[in-house]
């Protein structure tokens, strides 16, 4: 159930922030559940392969190279999903953030929090 909720609400962030942000699109509803989920898939299975390969990289930037990560799994997201735009490596960067902070800021607010 707790999952379901993550994905919920990350789609609906996902509209939100696309509706507020000039190069992100997303047709549909049905279009930000999918990305919702991919987005978990990749987060999951791809992610940490990225960071083990890059921890170098990671270590020398203090982790702001993580950052780079989210961007490219944003990007990944885009190729794969139908219907999900995102015109630039920069607007990625600016969209994974504002996602991870709303993300935080309503766990916090609905109690879901990581802990």
């Amino acid at each position: 159930m707790k999952l379901l909720f993550r994905i919920l609400i990350t789609a609906i962030l996902v509209l939100v922030i696309a509706k507020v942000m000039k190069g992100v699109i997303v047709d549909e509803f049905t279009t930000a559940l999918t990305v919702a989920i991919v987005l978990g898939l990749l987060n999951f299975f791809v992610k940490p392969i990225l960071v083990l390969f890059t921890l170098p990289v990671t270590i020398f930037t203090l982790g702001l190279f993580l950052l780079v990560i989210n961007a490219a799994i944003i990007l990944l997201c885009d190729h794969f999903v139908d219907g999900f735009n995102v015109s630039s490596f920069w607007t990625a960067m600016l969209f994974s953030i504002i996602l991870s902070l709303s993300q935080s800021l309503v766990y916090q607010i609905t109690g879901d929090a990581k802990k």
